[in-house]
Formats: C-alpha cells, structure tokens, sequence
C-alpha cells in the first residue's frame, strides 16, 4: 500500500501529466447493456426490459438523444474512444487534462459535488466549458450534485486512455468493507 500510494501512484501522475493516473469505475454509468437498477428494473437508458438480451441495442435504445440533443451520429459514436462503453469494476489509466485537446466523445473524468469524481462521455463543447454525459444514462444530469452540464477546464482531472476490466472491483470491495465496519 505504502509503496503503491507513495512511489507508483505519484511516479505514474509525473509520467501522464495528472494527479488522478487511476481511477476505478464505481458505477453503471457507462455500461452499453440492459443492467439492474437499485430496485431490481432491467433498464437502459431510463427504458425498462423485460429480460437481459446479448443483442447490441444500446444505439436502438440510447442513440435517439444523441441525434437529437447533440451533433453525435451513430457513425460519429463507433470511432469515439471507448465506444462501447465500460463497466463498474473496471479501471482507467487517465492522462493530462489540457482541455484544448478534449473534443466530443472523449471520456473525462471531473470533480463535481461528489466524493468520487465522475467518468463520463464529452457530448458538448464550448470555450471553456463542457457538457457529459454517461453513456447507460438517459440524459444529461443538470442537478447537484453532478452538474455536468457546466463543467469547468478546473474540475477535469484527465481523459481516459486505457480501461483495464475488473480490477477496479478491489477497491469498490476494500471501501464497501471499510463503510461495514465503521458503521
């Protein structure tokens, strides 16, 4: 731990240019499949399933907004990074946050009114501001504590670069421990 938090984990920030180098998926936000929400409904994108389906639908399903609340098509969306999404669990490798370089359909991860910072998809632009969105998400998140509607080039921490599956999942259970024992 000690060498991980003080050596690997600054070394690593050095080398891509941002204070948050790693970040661990915690939650579905990102996900292009049919997944559970707290109450037991299958959904994406605020639309309820009957059943889970291995079909690609998350265009059929979620691509509506896009086409009418942004410039994304479906043809712009399959050459974006991490085009079909993500998972909780996983892990991001994240690299400087000069927000010239930021365009549509990047992933950023920002500082909002949260604990955790947020990951999610890039779908507007504007001199200094951006807008997000994650991709399971119907809409864009214009309440606190998210607010990604006005995102400030001061809240991004880094665009995402390299997802690495699962691994994210040993901190999401380190935490959850630590919440059960001090409770």
């Amino acid at each position: 731990f000690v060498l991980i938090k003080f050596v690997v984990y600054p070394t690593l920030g050095f080398l891509l240019q941002t204070d948050f180098p790693i970040v661990a998926v915690v939650s579905g936000s990102m996900e292009h499949g049919i997944a559970e929400d707290q109450f037991g409904n299958l959904k994406l994108c605020d639309k309820t399933f009957e059943e889970r389906t291995t079909k690609d639908i998350f265009w059929e399903t979620c691509g509506p907004w896009y086409e009418e609340n942004t410039v994304i098509s479906q043809e712009d969306f399959k050459d974006f990074p991490f085009s079909n999404g993500f998972n909780k669990g996983d892990i991001m490798i994240l690299y400087g946050k000069d927000t010239r370089k930021i365009n549509i359909g990047d992933v950023i991860v920002f500082r909002s009114g949260r604990p955790d910072p947020i990951i999610h998809r890039v779908v507007d632009k504007r001199e200094n501001t951006f807008t997000t969105k994650g991709d399971h998400n119907a809409r864009v998140i214009h309440e606190h504590p998210i607010k990604e509607d006005e995102i400030g080039e001061d809240q991004i921490l880094g665009n995402a670069a390299i997802r690495i599956p699962l691994l994210g999942y040993i901190k999401i259970w380190f935490v959850e421990l630590i919440q059960l024992v001090i409770r």
